[in-house]
This record gives structure tokens, C-alpha cells and sequence, in this order.
């Protein structure tokens, strides 16, 4: 068994469920109405891969909102990857993902590191503006342009559908990189 410990960051508009999805990751309960995070928030979970590897995930969620900006700055430093989330049923919260990606590139102070594309509500099917097959095809798009390969999940806070998937992938793509890195 090794251990490994990675800094991701959740990056995305202000209430596209960055917040909820840290929290059904660290196995709490959903909450339909919570303050937006101030800042950011920070909180640390292990996950478990299928050869005993035991990755710990310091999981940085950062505020959406614009005036927070000059403040997130300061919190992507030591960031091994970035989960970027949109809301499916907010067209500009997926238009915004370019935004997103570049601000977390330009402040890690490395540049470029893996991301973990996330369409979040899809419980909320009905109120739908981001089809799967669109945003696939931005992933696909992000592929072609980016060092690390890039993956979409579709989640659902409030549920929990494909939350751990998500981060089980994410660990065993930082594991697998990390790995490549010191051979």
C-alpha cells in the first residue's frame, strides 16, 4: 500500500453545488439551503483505490462570485488538480468553464493541471439547458487542447448519484500521474 496526498480545487460559478458536492463527498448530508462560501472552504477526505493505494484529497472549495477573485487567487498555490464545475440547468455556468480553467491555470504556479470536468443537478432533468452530449463534446474539445486527459461526469449533489465515482476517479488519476512523474 502507498499513500498519496493531492490539493484539488473546486472551481465554478457561485451556486452550481461546489459546496454541496464537497460535502456528499465527505459523506454529510445534502442541504437545499446553505450560505455561499465566503472565501473558500477547506476540508480533507481519504479515498481508497482498488490495490489498498490510500490517496488523501485536501479539497479546496472556492467561492464563485466575481468579487471574490483577488482573494481566490491565493488558494490555488500547491493545487494538483481541479475539478471544474457547471450547473446543467445554467447556460452561463457552462459558458464560464473556459474562465474557470484559465484562472486556476495562471494561479497554481506550475500552469496546467489535471481537470475533472463536472455537469452538476442533474437531478433537476427537466429545467435542463446542457445536454450531456454538449458538454461530452466540450471534454473532448478540452482533450485536444490540454497535456492531462480530461473527463466529464454528471452528478448530482443533492442525490449523490456518480459523486464518489468522480472522485474515485480523480484519485486514481493523480495516483497514476504522481506515479508516472518519479519513473
Amino acid at each position: 500500500m502507498t499513500r498519496y496526498a493531492f490539493k484539488i480545487t473546486l472551481v465554478g460559478d457561485g451556486a452550481v453545488g461546489k459546496t454541496s458536492l464537497r460535502r456528499r463527498f465527505m459523506g454529510q448530508a445534502f442541504i437545499a439551503n446553505h450560505l455561499s462560501t465566503i472565501g473558500a472552504d477547506f476540508s480533507a477526505q481519504k479515498v481508497f483505490l482498488e490495490n489498498d493505494d490510500e490517496v488523501e484529497f485536501q479539497v479546496w472549495d472556492l467561492a464563485g462570485q466575481m468579487n471574490f477573485k483577488s482573494i481566490r487567487s491565493r488558494f490555488y498555490s500547491g493545487t494538483r488538480g481541479a475539478l471544474c464545475v457547471f450547473d446543467v440547468t445554467s447556460r452561463d455556468s457552462f459558458m464560464n468553464i473556459p474562465r474557470w480553467i484559465d484562472e486556476c491555470f495562471t494561479n497554481t504556479g506550475v500552469g496546467e493541471v489535471p481537470i475533472i470536468l463536472i455537469g452538476n443537478k442533474i437531478d433537476l432533468d427537466d429545467q435542463r439547458v446542457v445536454s450531456r452530449e454538449e458538454a461530452e463534446n466540450y471534454a473532448e474539445i478540452l482533450r485536444s487542447k490540454l497535456t492531462d486527459p480530461v473527463v466529464y461526469f454528471e452528478t448530482s449533489a443533492k442525490t449523490g448519484e456518480n459523486v464518489r465515482t468522480a472522485f474515485q476517479h480523480f484519485a486514481t488519476q493523480l495516483r497514476d500521474l504522481s506515479i508516472a512523474e518519479t519513473s
